[in-house]
């Protein structure tokens, strides 16, 4: 299975979750993505998630001047963003148990 179809269907939810700890700007934000394990995220369809979940009132922004280059635009969640993490972490975990039941019941296991 291609894991990028995957992650298309996941990206909200694990951009959501990295800034569930830490607000961040756009290259920290896939930095984080990837160090966490998600190394096929792309640049374009990380910015573009950020774009879409703040034009849907899940993220709020800040700009943070630098010295050494540009100024950072910062994305945080709000209170609307926390409360669809926490309702898409349930829809996660519900199908994810299902695949693993599915995959479990073949004798697929990991």
């Amino acid at each position: 299975m291609d894991t990028t179809q995957l992650l298309k269907g996941v990206l909200d939810l694990a951009v959501l979750a990295v800034l569930r700890e830490e607000d961040g700007y756009g290259y920290d934000i896939l930095r984080r993505l990837r160090d966490a394990g998600l190394e096929e995220v792309g640049d374009a369809s990380v910015y573009g998630t950020l774009r879409r979940l703040y034009a849907a009132g899940l993220l709020t922004t800040y700009v943070v001047p630098s010295e050494f280059g540009p100024h950072r635009k910062y994305y945080s969640l709000n209170a609307a963003g926390r409360d669809q993490l926490t309702r898409s972490g349930k829809l996660w975990r519900s199908f994810a148990t299902t695949m693993d039941a599915l995959l479990d019941d073949r004798g697929m296991a990991a």
